[in-house]
């Protein structure tokens, strides 16, 4: 899918969407098209921005990350988008964000490994402190786990996660017993399934990106290993489940700030207006599809509570910002939005979900 070269006018609102459309991510990156044009279109229903229609202009978030940059500073510099959101990976966010966010509002959708201030830039998902680091917690306590083995690809995200994950294994009488990184697209697992097995883990830390992850589970559950040591991952969607098959999810754990099984209003209303809109053989719209819904409101809400494009009068007013969407009623602090955290099993090929996760307690309350 390839965007068309198109120039904003008076009556319009370009906005990139930057999401997947190869590599590894590229599995979800239909998902995070769709519910990005239902917000869109949702947004564009009740009077568009500053009174004029928001339209998506697709970028490939799957490319490399100079050349995703590249294509966005031109179409900012052109005047064919004012604003861009969309999931990509944290090597594209840090080689983009320099050249775009001081000219343009930036809204990323990925959960990532925290510490990014860049002004005009703005996150709406999870971080390790609230994502990880509590259901590492409630991991120990429930399945004793203390020796936590960590595979992840081999860039920013996987790398800066696991030196935290160092810090949260302690804070349980833990350790972080091995660690294997690998380059995105790996297909053969077989060393670092034996380092697993050597290493004695008792838990898997999981930071591997969309069908890295859905190989690995693979290849771990032919192995055997699913009897030895749960799998937790803070980066794993149902469509990554679907991919991966029922035989490869026994013991899999993923945190997240929404599941497609959560039972409260706001998630149901949600997948009525994604089925009517895409019909029930859509990609499932997951965690990190139904981010790009997220980004594209929050876009919206900061120009509207500005009521002007202009990026400095945005981060102005950024902190009184708040918006309504599947994940509830949600509010930047920061330049972060506060929201839920899940712990969820699978179940098959869905996701169980068992528990809100507590970031500042010890404590953790069913769901």
């Amino acid at each position: 899918m390839r965007r068309s070269i198109w120039h904003a006018d008076d009556t319009s609102i370009g906005v990139a969407l930057v999401h997947p459309m190869r590599g590894p991510a590229g599995i979800f990156g239909p998902a995070c098209g769709l519910c990005a044009q239902l917000a869109a279109d949702e947004v564009n229903r009740n009077g568009g921005v500053l009174g004029r229609e928001l339209r998506l202009v697709p970028v490939d978030g799957g490319a490399p990350p100079h050349r995703v940059a590249d294509e966005v500073e031109t179409l900012v510099a052109s005047g064919a988008v004012h604003g861009v959101t969309g999931w990509h990976i944290s090597s594209v966010r840090q080689v983009l964000a320099p050249r775009i966010a001081h000219r343009v509002p930036y809204v990323y959708t990925a959960l990532y490994e925290g510490g990014e201030r860049t002004d005009g830039v703005y996150l709406t998902s999870e971080t390790p402190a609230a994502q990880l680091r509590p259901a590492m917690r409630l991991l120990a306590d429930e399945r004793r786990i203390r020796r936590w083995y960590v595979v992840g690809n081999d860039y920013v995200w996987p790398r800066r996660t696991a030196l935290a994950a160092h810090g949260y294994a302690r804070e349980s009488g833990g350790v972080v017993c091995g660690e294997t990184y690998l380059p995105l697209g790996t297909e053969e697992f077989g060393p670092v399934l034996r380092a697993i097995e050597r290493s004695a883990a008792d838990g898997v830390l999981m930071l591997l990106v969309g069908s890295d992850a859905v190989r690995f589970n693979r290849a771990f559950a032919s192995a055997g290993l699913p009897v030895r040591a749960p799998r937790l991952s803070t980066l794993m969607d149902e469509n990554m489940l679907l991919a991966s098959g029922a035989d490869a999810t026994t013991d899999l754990y993923s945190a997240a700030g929404f599941f497609a099984s959560l039972a409260n209003q706001d998630t149901l209303d949600f997948h009525g207006l994604y089925a009517r809109r895409f019909g029930i053989e859509a990609p499932l719209p997951g965690s990190l599809g139904e981010s790009c819904y997220e980004g594209v409101l929050l876009l919206a809400a900061l120009v509207e509570r500005a009521r002007t494009l202009d990026v400095t009068a945005i981060g102005a007013g950024a902190d009184k910002v708040s918006y309504e969407g599947p994940r509830g009623h949600l509010r930047l602090r920061r330049r972060h939005v506060s929201q839920r955290i899940y712990l969820a099993r699978a179940d098959g090929l869905d996701f169980d979900v068992l528990t809100e996760l507590r970031p500042d307690r010890q404590d953790h309350r069913p769901h």
